[in-house]
This record gives C-alpha cells, structure tokens and sequence, in this order.
C-alpha cells in the first residue's frame, strides 16, 4: 500500500454512556439528489422535524440543500442538530474530466462540513454507470462486469486524491458501499479494504442486497467501521425488478426500504455485533424513498420518529447481551 493511498485511521465520535449517537438524513423524507423534485418541508421545518422526533444529528443531503456553507451551519446550530456527514459521489470509472469535476464538488461539500464544525464524515461513494444501474446485485462469481486490476489501481488512487483533499479541511473520510456500482458485493468491499487505508461506512440494506450478511461484515471488519447506515429492505423489491428487466432504477428502488424492523435485515443481530466490537459512532437511519408530496409530509415525519425510537430501544437491548 503507497503512502498517497493511507488515512489514519479515526477513532469513532464518542457517545454518550458509551453508546451510539442516533442522526437521520434528508434522503428518510423524500430529499436525494440535486434539485429532486422539491421537498415537502423547507429544511430548516426538515431538521426542526428531525430534532422533535429526538435525532441528535444528521447527514447534509444533496450539494447545497441547505444554502451556502454559512447557511448550512446556521440551519444545523437552529436546530440544534449535529452535521453528522455528506454523501459524496464519485464516478470512479469515468473519464478524467468527470473525476475531476466530481473532486471539485467534494471540495464545496468540506466547505459546508467545515463551516458545520468539522466533525463531520466525508462519505465517498462511487456512482457507478448506466450499464450497472440495469443489473443490480450482480453475481459475485462472474466478475466480467467489474473493475479490472487497472480499474482497480485507478480507484485506489482517486480515493487518495479524495482522502488527501479531505485532509487539508481536517475532515475525516469514510467509503459507503452502493448497490449497482463497482463497490457493490463484498469480494469488491474487501477489495477496496485491501487497496486502501480507508474506513468503511456500512449501510445494511446495500450490503443485504448485495448478497452479503451485514452481521458477519461487522464482525469481519470491525477496525475499518466508521460509520453505519441502518436501512431495512425488502429483498423481494429487488428480485422482481431483476426478473421484470427493469430499468428504471429509482422507480423501484424508492419501494426497497421499509421501517426499521419491518424488513429481511437482520438488525438485532447486526447492533449485537456493532455492541460486541464497542462501535459507539453514528448510527445513521436511513429509509430511502420517492419525493415526499406535502400532504403525507405528517406521516413520513412520525415513521421516521418511530425509527428513532425502535433503534434506541434496540441499541439498548444490544448493550445488555
């Protein structure tokens, strides 16, 4: 491993009673994307939402949903909520000009971090490409639509760039996993693990999907966690949108996650093993959905705040075992 690919690996954000702190993201009430159909509440009504339902932070949501840098930070100190972290894409398999067009937004995401107070998870992720977003979960054993060992060598190095533009904000990183990209089955995360020194976001419904069990990742890498995205999926969603041929990615996907507890995660077993390795950074819930029309704006909010309580109850039942 170069020196130009390692991080320092960080110690997670501390919790109260030792226990994880419990943040939400735009994307749980119907925000993902830029400009994606416009959101039901405003997002200083959205964090207010999230801080009545108990949430004590949350991720940014889509490249200035929340304003300018200075008015991202007003909105979160409002609130009184923590900015947790911001999900930054990548296309990792794209020409040069795209990358770097991709690096200059990560840099406009550290301003927003920065200026949040810096404590906050630069989430990299890849975005994949058109011919993926047609066959999700792919077979593990055939391999012909990844990387090659060049492909390989080439993410590894922008992750670097990544790390290293990160690093001159003071921030962190973190790589998040993503069905229907080149980072999608475990052989391909542990790939990255091999490459790279960077920490790991696991997001349970995109590792489940994928064909990995998200227990058994947790208790196999447990000093790369840095962070965790507890979504519950429903995997029938994805095996009639494979058998139907479908290709519109986002339509079904908006049907994937369910209310924590509802689906075929198991995440009791998941939050034991996060409780058994002493994790006590963010667990992050996110329930991906289409945009939220105004009128079920009231229901979504209280699904999400029985998503809070369902993790705290579960968290704590975790730590007696």
């Amino acid at each position: 491993m170069t020196a130009e690919h390692t991080e320092q690996r960080p110690t997670p954000v501390p919790a109260a009673v030792g226990r994880p702190l419990i943040g939400n993201a735009p994307v749980s009430y119907g925000v993902y994307g830029a400009g994606a159909g416009g959101p039901a509440a405003s997002p200083g009504q959205l964090l207010a939402t999230m801080a009545a339902a108990r949430y004590v932070g949350s991720e940014l949501g889509p490249p200035g949903f929340f304003g300018s840098p200075e008015q991202t930070a007003a909105a979160f100190a409002q609130a009184g909520l923590q900015a947790v972290g911001a999900y930054v894409p990548i296309h990792f398999a794209a020409p040069a000009d795209v990358v770097a067009r991709d690096l200059a937004g990560l840099e406009h995401t550290c301003r927003e971090l920065v200026a949040c107070g810096g404590t906050g998870l630069v989430i990299l992720a890849d975005e994949g490409d058109e011919r993926l977003l047609t066959q999700p979960a792919r077979d593990p054993a055939n391999r012909s639509l990844g990387l090659d060992q060049a492909g390989w060598q080439r993410l590894a190095s922008i992750v670097g760039q990544a790390i290293e533009v990160a690093g001159q904000h003071g921030l962190r990183t973190s790589f998040h996993p993503h069905i229907s990209t080149y980072v999608e089955s475990r052989w391909e995360v542990e790939k990255l693990l091999e490459l790279t020194d960077v920490s790991l976001t696991l997001d349970t419904g995109h590792l489940y999907l994928a064909g990995a069990d998200p227990v058994d990742c947790v208790r196999s890498w447990p000093g790369r966690i840095n962070h965790v995205h507890l979504k519950d999926v429903r995997i029938d969603v994805l095996r009639r949108a494979k058998a139907e041929h479908r290709t519109d990615f986002d339509e079904w996907w908006a049907d994937v996650s369910v209310p924590l507890g509802q689906g075929d995660v198991d995440l009791d077993g998941m939050l034991a093993a996060l409780a058994a390795a002493r994790y006590d950074g963010w667990l992050v819930v996110e329930q991906d959905r289409a945009p939220t029309p105004a009128a079920d704006y009231p229901g979504v909010a209280e699904q999400q705040a029985a998503n809070r309580r369902w993790v705290a109850e579960h968290v704590a039942a975790a730590a007696t075992l």
